[in-house]
C-alpha cells in the first residue's frame, strides 16, 4: 500500500521501507534538500527561524538556498526590525530609498553592533584613538552618538 502525497504526485511513502521518501527517477533521497521535497512556503518557514549569522550561512548553502533565501524579504524584514531600534534613522533612510529588507539589514547590522558595545561600556576604559580596535568603528549618526556620550557621562 503507498500513499501518495497530495502535493507532489512525484513522491511517495511507502511503509513497508519505513519512513524513505521514494522519488521516481531514482534520485537518492538523502542527497535531497528539505527545500527540494517541501514546499517553497514552507522552506520560508524553516529559514525565518534562523537568526540573522545563520540565515547568511544558510544563504552560501547552495544555489537552491540562496534563491528562496534571497527573493524573500519577508525573511529579513524581522532582523531588520530589531535592528530599527538601534539605528532608526538609517534604517529609515534605507528604507525611503528604495532598499530591500535584506540591504537595509545588511548595511544597518554592523551600525548596531557598534553602537550596543558602546552602550554596553566595553569602550570605556580607551585612552586614545590608537587604543580603539579597527573593526568598532563606523559612522554613526549625531544622535546615536549623542546617546553614546550621555551613556559614558552617566558611567
Amino acid at each position: 500500500m503507498q500513499n501518495v502525497c497530495k502535493r507532489s504526485k512525484s513522491a511517495t511513502f511507502s511503509p513497508k521501507r519505513g519512513a524513505t521518501l521514494m522519488i521516481p527517477g531514482g534520485q537518492d533521497p538523502l542527497q535531497q534538500s528539505f527545500t527540494e521535497t517541501l514546499p517553497t512556503e514552507m522552506s520560508v518557514r524553516i529559514f525565518s527561524e534562523l537568526d540573522v549569522r545563520s540565515l547568511c550561512r544558510a544563504s552560501l548553502t547552495c544555489r537552491h538556498w540562496n534563491d528562496i533565501i534571497e527573493g524573500r524579504d519577508q525573511l529579513w524584514r524581522s532582523h531588520c526590525l530589531s535592528v530599527l531600534a538601534i539605528c532608526r534613522r538609517e534604517v529609515d533612510g534605507d528604507r525611503l530609498a528604495g532598499c530591500s529588507w535584506k540591504v537595509t539589514l545588511v548595511r544597518n547590522y554592523r551600525k548596531g553592533c557598534v553602537k550596543r558595545r558602546w552602550l554596553k561600556g566595553r569602550y570605556s576604559n580607551i585612552r586614545s584613538a590608537d587604543d580603539i580596535p579597527s573593526n568598532s568603528m563606523c559612522p554613526l549618526d549625531v544622535e546615536t552618538w549623542g546617546e553614546i556620550l550621555e551613556a559614558e557621562l552617566d558611567r
